[in-house]
C-alpha cells in the first residue's frame, strides 16, 4: 500500500502514527437478564479508535457531545482510554444510546435511541472549521458508513472534502462501510451517501453481508474488486467464521473455531488489530491473522470493547 505511513523500525511503543477517527460514541446497553443490564461506552469508530489507541497509535476522536452529565461521562470514558479529546465539540444535546440483543448463538441486533443525538451537529457547532484543519495532521482519517449515516448531503460533503484533501496529500483514508439498515432513509441513500466518499478511500475494510445487502454481491472476490476499481489500494473483506478476503492475497482463515457470546464489536476490533499491524509493518495477511485473533476474544464477551485489564495482542 504506496500512502501507508512509514512503520518505524522497530519496538511496538513507538508506533505513533496520528489516526483522526471520525464518528458517534453512545451509551451501550448489553448483557440483558432479567432486570439488570451492563452499561458502558461504545459505537463503531469508538470500539476501532479504543483497539488503535491500545496498540499504541496516537488516536484522536472527533465527534460532538452535549453538556449533560451523561456526557460527561462518555468524554471521561473516551479519556480513559488514552484517546485525545481535542476535536471533541460540546453543544446543548443528548447523546446517543442503543441496546444489543443477543439470540442462542451469539449474533447481535440493536435497538437505537439516536435520531436526535448531539453528534449529528457537529458540522453546525463553533469551531468546526478549526478542526477540520487540524485533521489534515493526521496520517489517516477513520471513517465508516455509520458516521455517515448521522448527516445529510451538505455535511457529507464537508467530509468528502476532508478525505479528498487527505487523500491528495498522500494520508490513508481508512473506511468500512457497516451498513445498518435503520440508520438510512434508505439503500439508495446509503449508496449516494457512500458513493461521495469512495473514490477517497485508500483502505476498505468492508464487510461482505453488508456489501451483498448494498450493491447485490455474490461473493466476497467481487465485493474487493468494485473497491479496487473505486480507487482503494488495500482492500480486506470481513467474512466473519468464513474468513477474511485480502485483496491480492486470498483468504485468511481465523485460527480456531469459536462460539460466539457475542459478535458485537468483532468487525471494529479485526479493523483496530489490522490497521495497526499493518502501521507496524506486518504483511497484510498476517495483519489479517491478527484482525482475526483479537476479534475472536472480542466475540467472546459482552458488548463491544474488552475490559481495560484484557491484554490486547
Amino acid at each position: 500500500m504506496s500512502d501507508m505511513p512509514s512503520p518505524p523500525s522497530s519496538g511496538r511503543a513507538n508506533h505513533r502514527r496520528k489516526i483522526v477517527v471520525f464518528g458517534e460514541a453512545m451509551l451501550e446497553l448489553s448483557g440483558f437478564q432479567t432486570d439488570t443490564c451492563t452499561v458502558s461506552v461504545a459505537g463503531d469508530t469508538f470500539n476501532t479508535a479504543v483497539y488503535l489507541a491500545r496498540h499504541g497509535l496516537e488516536v484522536t476522536y472527533a465527534t460532538s457531545l452535549g453538556l449533560d452529565p451523561i456526557s460527561d461521562l462518555i468524554l471521561s470514558k473516551i479519556q480513559g482510554e488514552g484517546i485525545d479529546t481535542s476535536m471533541i465539540l460540546r453543544a446543548p444535546g443528548a447523546p446517543g444510546m442503543y441496546a444489543i440483543s443477543v439470540d442462542e448463538v451469539g449474533e447481535r441486533s440493536f435497538t437505537y435511541w439516536r435520531a436526535n443525538s448531539v453528534a449529528r451537529q457537529f458540522f453546525t457547532i463553533a469551531g468546526v472549521d478549526r478542526l477540520l484543519e487540524r485533521a489534515l495532521d493526521a496520517d489517516m482519517l477513520y471513517l465508516s458508513g455509520i458516521t455517515l449515516s448521522l448527516f445529510g448531503m451538505a455535511d457529507l460533503v464537508r467530509l468528502r472534502d476532508l478525505a479528498a484533501a487527505m487523500r491528495s496529500a498522500g494520508k490513508v483514508v481508512a473506511f468500512d462501510t457497516n451498513y445498518r439498515q435503520s440508520g438510512w432513509q434508505s439503500a439508495e441513500h446509503a449508496r449516494e451517501a457512500i458513493g461521495l466518499i469512495s473514490p477517497f478511500v485508500s483502505m476498505a475494510l468492508p464487510t461482505f453481508e453488508d456489501e451483498a445487502l448494498l450493491h447485490g454481491d455474490a461473493k466476497a472476490e467481487q465485493t474487493a474488486q468494485r473497491w479496487l476499481d473505486l480507487g482503494a489500494e488495500e482492500v480486506v473483506v470481513k467474512q466473519g467464521a468464513q474468513g477474511a478476503y485480502v485483496a491480492g492475497h486470498d483468504w485468511v482463515m481465523p485460527p480456531a473455531k469459536v462460539v460466539p457470546r457475542d459478535t458485537t464489536g468483532a468487525g471494529d476490533s479485526f479493523n483496530g488489530a489490522y490497521i495497526s499491524a499493518r502501521i507496524a509493518g506486518a504483511h497484510p495477511r498476517i495483519a489479517a491473522r491478527m484482525g482475526h485473533e483479537l476479534a475472536a476474544r472480542v466475540i467472546m464477551t459482552p458488548g463491544a470493547i474488552l475490559p481495560r485489564d484484557a491484554e490486547v495482542q
